[in-house]
């Protein structure tokens, strides 16, 4: 392959983020010792934007989301990140909330992304979680689950956007006889409040 073809085959992509693994395969690069020398040249040279040790961008205005859900594997962006963008909470977040096998938190680039622990059968288990491009994003059923699942005690200020048979269909997945309580709750409330209107 001459020279710059490999800047061309990730310019070429629909990623905007890659981890080294990825940059190796898609250079058909089995070592990843030929690969980490051109990633440093193309990044000194300003062809690619260094994210954090192992992750790159094709340039700084990479897919927030797409990173979100690459700095740890498995994982997907789920909570309030996806309740905000549902209108079911009304509360602005200025960071990235994602499931994964963790708790931390980290800053990218002045963006922070918030991991939060769930269960292994749970992360596995991909019924309620799009792939949208490059993105794993949980539906607003799956991401209300997944918040309740990490709080014993959580305020919703809008439970129209959801669909609650999907919500019935997700909730098995997590083996959880206080959250159970705590949707049907919900749930009779919401349609309480649905036979006001």
């Amino acid at each position: 392959m001459i020279r710059g073809d490999y800047i061309k085959i990730l310019l070429r992509s629909k990623k905007t983020v890659f981890s080294i693994k990825d940059i190796a395969l898609l250079w058909g690069d089995p070592g990843t010792n030929a690969a980490r020398a051109r990633l440093k040249y193309y990044v000194q040279a300003g062809d690619l934007h260094r994210i954090r040790q192992g992750l790159y961008a094709k340039d700084r205005d990479y897919d927030r989301l797409e990173l979100a859900s690459r700095i740890f594997t498995p994982s997907y962006v789920s909570f309030e990140t996806v309740l905000a963008k549902a209108g079911v909470t009304f509360q602005f977040y200025n960071r990235i909330f994602v499931a994964t096998y963790l708790t931390r938190e980290i800053v990218c680039d002045g963006q922070t992304y918030q991991f939060r622990k769930v269960k292994d059968v749970i992360l596995s288990n991909s019924v309620g979680v799009d792939n949208v491009g490059e993105r794993s994003i949980a539906t607003p059923e799956r991401a209300m689950l997944d918040t309740l699942y990490v709080n014993t005690d959580y305020h919703f200020d809008n439970l129209t956007p959801l669909n609650w048979e999907k919500v019935f269909e997700l909730l098995p997945l997590y083996d959880n006889k206080r959250m159970a309580k705590q949707v049907n709750a919900l749930h009779k409330h919401f349609r309480a409040e649905s036979n006001r209107l």
